[in-house]
């Protein structure tokens, strides 16, 4: 069984001691590709730094998370977009494959919600200008962020909902929005996760798998680092919901990260 995590921070300082050990644990276990998100302009260089080492492997996105806006966020955005533009005038062809991750996230802090909101704006139409899928991060903002993204119905925008962890109406009122895929995760197989009766309601056409590691390690892993050789136990519990060989939920998921990333 081959699969993809469609987001994961291997470039995370959590790895740092034993990045090696970790990519061949993924690769052991059946990992095919990993997709790495950016976090902000100083998380870039570990990030190409992976892709580096591991190309046949790892595959980088460019973005600044919600959570990491400065004071002056409009200097980080226009760092990014000037690597962005700059690697398009060197090869033609981006080397990154997606905008992200970017978004909103309200759960700590809600007094910077008209910054995160014009970041995430501004990187939504780096995607539209560079035909990139986008992955957005969105946690206690469901009603911010179906307000944003309804002004983009039209657009052709694509993209993840990365680790949706939403009740059945978000879902449904997600999946308006035709060229995204939902970011199915460690969630699922929690105990007291609502999200097996949710995705039941998804179509797999629809899904994707990431572990979004070094955070949300799936049961039994649960509580210890996350890594990318446990999204098989994502893709069990999946194939569980599904009714499904878990060998078809990966061939279908990774179909679709493929399909989505033009992999």
């Amino acid at each position: 069984m081959k699969l993809i995590d469609t987001h994961c921070h291997v470039y995370d300082e959590a790895f740092r001691e034993d990045m090696p050990q970790v990519i061949k644990r993924a690769t052991d276990a059946g990992l095919e590709l990993l997709l790495l998100p950016n976090i902000n302009p100083n998380t870039l260089p570990d990030l190409l730094n992976a892709c580096s080492l591991w190309p046949d492997l790892c595959r980088p996105m460019i973005g600044l998370h919600p959570e990491d806006l400065s004071d002056d966020f409009h200097s980080q955005l226009s760092e990014l977009k000037s690597i962005l533009d700059s690697d398009q005038a060197d090869s033609g062809l981006h080397q990154y494959i997606g905008i992200g991750e970017t978004g909103l996230d309200l759960y700590w802090d809600k007094s910077r919600l008209d910054d995160q909101i014009e970041s995430f704006r501004i990187q939504i139409e780096w995607a539209l200008e560079y035909d990139l899928p986008i992955v957005i991060h969105s946690r206690d903002s469901f009603t911010q962020l179906y307000k944003v993204m309804s002004d983009y119905r039209d657009s052709g925008l694509r993209g993840v909902f990365h680790c949706f962890s939403g009740n059945a109406q978000e879902a449904q009122a997600l999946m308006e929005f035709g060229g995204f895929m939902f970011g199915i995760g460690g969630v699922l197989t929690f105990k007291k996760s609502t999200l097996p009766d949710v995705l039941s309601q998804i179509p797999l056409s629809k899904v994707v798998l990431e572990t979004d590691c070094p955070y949300l390690a799936p049961v039994p892993m649960r509580g210890k680092r996350n890594e990318p050789s446990f999204l098989p136990l994502v893709a069990e519990r999946a194939a569980q919901v599904y009714g499904l060989p878990v060998d078809q939920i990966a061939q279908i998921t990774n179909a679709n990260a493929r399909t989505l990333f033009r992999l």
